[in-house]
Order: structure tokens, then C-alpha cells, then sequence
């Protein structure tokens, strides 16, 4: 697949960035692009339902016109609260059908959170799940929230989604290409969430990386196991998806017998999920006898894969080629993929800067790094989002000169290939010597007695700080004394677990599949 002419161009107000030259206008053009193309080809299949290009764009229209009825209009916020599930996809795409921002959340949040969002972005509209009611805050507390709508209720009621589907016609509205069309709040690790732009001109850009990239075109399935939510699902999976006219499959949540039976009943082609879930694949007594022989394309993101599972990949699935992707919220999710077939040769890297993203390595004066060096990434581009909503001291503090600062620690070879060690907070200093956390856990990943690692730095009168690591161990189980000795081969002395604790739970993750290492630290 050749990739198409690229130009340079200036966006959100200065930036000078690298483009497509050809590309969809907004989200709603890429979609109504589709349908033209592949009118009868199935574009969700969510159980038994299976939905065409045609019927999608009815419902779409539908959800559009009907939205507007009910009184939102170009720049008004409508949060999602709903799981993977038909109901998202049209919502969303209704949504940008009329210009109106879409401000999707997580379905695990609780409460507290849920209003937060709904607060800093002053959503005028909600639509959730049935069973979430309980997660929704009194609408006392949200001034501008003027209208619910449930997923679930009864077909009759006011609220019911239902309602939305009535044959409508949307209004025409004019998109600009930097128009915000989603708002994605940041996970929250280092304080209260962050609402960051995606913009269609990022939004375009990022699918298009993917189409090019992992070599998508028309007839694609991917199983949509990661959240609808998240950057991933939705960008990676959703869009990606309709923009060359392919298949999603609604997995509501990830369990591995689920998403095998998926993958191979409807001959998945493609996806895109976390290293955790490979692993919990691989666990799977019966994996070897699935159908998995349709499955080309595997990425993986969000999270180290360990050498060793892709080791492990290699031997059972030898038609799949996994591709790392490193990418973020604020960089619309891809920046950075290690193209089919380098992954042998770079286990170690998340790849190569895509087409129009631009990459540097900097120091704590923001001076670019000689190539070899290890400094914070910043990120540039025109899937780079502009900002976060209402949030000028976090945009002073996240972005500078068009680059978001990643908070990254890594460094770019002569070749361009660039490394990601660990993020600044998760660096341990022991004594003045640096540890990268992903170093240490890549080793302890090779024993055959563990599952899954992570390494956290924990406070120490002397040194500063001193290494400690959780495994999930495998029968027969390994001592301490036995995962140190294994890691004191194979890395310097200062490297080594001086404490491994031994947990009979998965380590805890975030509902996006990335380890919570504060909630380990926190462990006595």
C-alpha cells in the first residue's frame, strides 16, 4: 500500500505540521465515504445483529435528526456513558453528523467522576447505560445538563433511546476541519482529569496513520475488546474500521474465551489490544485449538509487551505479525509503530515516528538530545491535540512551541527507532543509578515460573529509593531467592529486586489495561 503525497501545513493557529494532501474533510465525510463505497457490507455485528453500511447510515441520520429536535446544536457537549455496544457508534457518529462534541466515558467510573466530567466540560446531554443509573450524579449538581437519554429503558419512555432512532433528517451543518470533535478525559494518574481536543483534522490524520501503517483495507473484522471509550478502541478499532469500510465486533467486555470464540467465528483479521490480554489469550487451555488462522494483524499499545510473550506468539500464531504502537490520548493514539517484520530485530522499540508525526528527545531546558541519548519525549504533529477543554494552566504546563510533553523517558536511534524506558515518575533512582522499571520486568517476564511482573520503586533512608517486584507466578512457584538469582545473571547488581513479592491476584489495572503502580507502592 503506497503511501500518499505528503505536504506541510499551518494549523491551530502556528503550528507548521506534515499532512496528507488527500483526506477525508471531517469524520462524518470518512463514514459517508464508506457507504457509498460498500453500501451492503456489514459494519457492526454486536450478537446475533448484524448492521450494513446502509442501515448504519440510516441510523446515523436518524440519531442526528433527532438529537437536534431535542435541542443540541453545532459545539454543544454530549457525554456518553455506554458500554461496547451499537448504541455507542451510532451516538457518536450522529453526533459529528451535526457537529456537536461527543465527550465519551469510561463505564467504570464511579459517581464522583462522572460529575466531574460532566462539570469541567458543561455537558448540555447525556446519553448512558441503563444499568449505570446509579453512577449518574443528582441533576441538581449540573446546571447545564438539560437532557438524559437511556440505553435499556423501556422503548416507551421520553428518555429511551429509542426515541433516537425515529426516522429524522439532521440539518446540514458546516465542519471545519479543526472543529473539535470528541473530548477524551486523561486517566487522571498525576491529578483531575484533563479533557484533551481530538480535532477531525487529528482524528482523519490518526486513522489514516493506521490505514497505511498496519496496511488496512476493505473487508477487514477487528473484535472490539479494548473500551469504546478509550483512544484505542475508538480511534484504533471504530474509526479505523469504518473508514475502509470494514467489520466491528462488540465485545462488551474482554474475557479470553469470549474474544477467541469471536476471532475466529467471524474470521477476525485485526486488532488491537493490551499485552495483558496476549497473555490471558495465551493461558487459555484450549488456545492452540481455535481458528485463529484469519488473524493477520496484531498491535499492541498502552503497556511493555513482554519479549517473552511475543516469543510465545511467534510459536503459536506464525501467520500474525504484531506491530508496537506508542501513542496517547493527547496524540489522538498513534505516534510512533514498529512496522510488520522489525519486531524480531527491535523487540525493544515502539517504533518508528509515523508519517506525519514528528518526534523529539529533549532535555530539562526543552534543548533537543544527540540520537542515543535518553531525554523526554515531546510529540508534534497534526494529531498532536491543540489542548485540553477549558484547562489553560494544564495546556501551559503540557505543551509547548505545538509539542505535547509526554512525561516519557526515552531516546531515538540513528536509525530512527525510539525507546520508551519508563515514564519520569516511575524511574528509580537507587544511590545516584538509574533503573528502568520496563528493563527489570522484561527480564523477570523470561522465567517460566511468572505470569506477569511490575517493578516499582519504593523509599529507602540510604539509597533513595530501592527496587521491588510483584509477580504473579505460574506452578511450580519460584522462590524469591530464585527470580533474584535469575535477574542478578542477566543485569547489573543495582538492577535487581531487593524485595519480590508474590501476588495470588492479577496485578491491578486501569479499565485501559495499564498496571496502576501506585496502588502497588501503596502495598505493604
Amino acid at each position: 500500500m503506497s503511501l500518499p503525497a505528503i505536504r506541510s501545513e499551518l494549523h491551530y493557529g502556528d503550528r507548521l505540521v506534515r499532512c496528507f494532501a488527500e483526506r477525508p474533510a471531517d469524520i462524518d465525510a470518512m463514514v459517508r465515504a464508506a457507504v457509498a463505497r460498500a453500501p451492503a457490507a456489514v459494519a457492526l455485528v454486536e450478537g446475533d445483529k448484524r448492521i450494513s453500511y446502509r442501515e448504519l447510515d440510516a441510523g446515523i441520520d436518524a440519531v442526528a435528526g433527532n438529537l437536534a429536535r431535542r435541542g443540541l446544536a453545532k459545539g454543544d457537549r454530549l457525554a456518553l456513558l455506554i458500554g461496547n455496544r451499537a448504541e455507542f457508534v451510532l451516538a457518536l457518529l450522529g453526533a459529528a453528523r451535526i457537529g456537536v462534541i461527543v465527550v465519551p466515558m469510561n463505564i467504570r467510573q464511579r459517581s464522583a467522576e462522572t460529575e466531574f466530567v460532566l462539570q469541567q466540560c458543561a455537558a448540555a446531554a447525556l446519553i448512558h447505560d441503563a444499568e449505570l443509573a446509579a453512577q449518574i450524579p443528582p441533576r441538581s449538581r449540573l446546571p447545564a445538563l438539560r437532557d438524559i437519554v437511556v440505553v435499556g429503558s423501556e422503548p416507551q419512555a421520553d428518555t429511551a433511546f429509542e426515541r433516537l432512532l425515529t426516522p429524522a433528517h439532521p440539518p446540514r451543518v458546516e465542519i471545519a476541519e479543526e472543529d473539535v470533535f470528541c473530548l477524551l478525559y486523561t486517566s487522571g494518574t498525576t491529578g483531575r482529569p484533563k479533557g484533551a481536543k481530538l480535532t477531525h483534522l487529528g482524528t482523519v490524520h490518526s486513522v489514516l496513520h493506521y490505514q497505511y501503517a498496519m496496511q488496512l483495507g476493505p473487508g477487514e473484522v477487528s473484535v472490539l475488546a479494548v473500551p469504546a471509550s478509550h483512544v484505542t478502541g475508538l480511534v484504533a478499532i471504530i474509526l479505523s474500521m469504518l473508514n475502509v469500510a470494514g467489520t466491528i465486533v462488540m465485545l462488551p467486555q474482554f474475557k479470553a474465551p469470549r474474544f477467541l470464540q469471536l476471532a475466529a467465528s467471524e474470521r477476525m483479521s485485526y486488532t488491537l489490544i493490551v499485552p495483558a490480554m496476549y497473555n490471558l489469550c495465551l493461558l487459555e487451555p484450549d488456545f492452540a485449538r481455535v481458528d485463529l488462522s484469519a488473524w493477520r494483524t496484531g498491535g499492541f499499545g498502552g503497556a511493555p509487551m513482554p519479549p517473552a510473550t511475543i516469543a510465545r506468539l511467534a510459536e503459536a500464531l506464525p501467520g500474525l505479525t504484531l506491530l508496537n504502537i506508542y501513542g496517547s490520548t493527547e496524540t489522538t493514539s498513534p505516534c510512533t509503530l514498529l512496522p510488520p517484520g522489525h519486531i524480531a530485530r527491535h523487540p525493544d522499540s515502539v517504533g518508528l515516528p509515523l508519517p506525519c508525526a514528528d518526534v523529539l528527545i529533549v532535555d530539562e531546558a526543552g534543548r533537543e538530545l544527540p540520537r542515543g541519548q535518553s531525554g523526554e519525549l515531546w510529540i508534534g504533529g497534526p494529531m498532536t491535540v491543540p489542548g485540553y477543554w477549558d484547562n489553560p494552566e494544564a495546556d501551559a504546563t503540557g505543551f509547548a512551541a505545538g509539542y505535547w510533553r509526554s512525561g516519557d523517558i526515552g531516546s531515538m536511534d540513528a536509525d530512527g527507532y525510539v525507546r520508551v524506558f519508563d515514564r519520569k515518575k516511575d524511574m528509580i533512582n537507587r544511590g545516584g543509578f538509574k533503573v528502568y522499571c520496563i528493563e527489570v520486568e522484561n527480564v523477570l517476564s523470561h522465567h517460566p515460573g511468572v505470569i506477569e511482573c511490575a517493578v516499582v520503586g519504593v523509599p529507602d533512608a540510604v539509597l533513595g529509593e530501592r527496587v521491588r517486584a510483584f509477580v504473579v507466578p505460574r506452578e511450580p512457584h519460584p522462590a524469591a531467592e530464585e527470580l533474584r538469582s535469575f535477574c542478578a545473571e542477566r543485569l547489573s547488581d543495582y538492577k535487581v529486586p531487593e524485595v519480590v513479592t508474590f501476588l495470588d491476584t492479577p496485578l491491578p489495572r486501569n479499565a485501559n489495561g495499564k498496571v496502576v503502580k501506585t496502588v502497588l507502592r501503596d502495598l505493604k
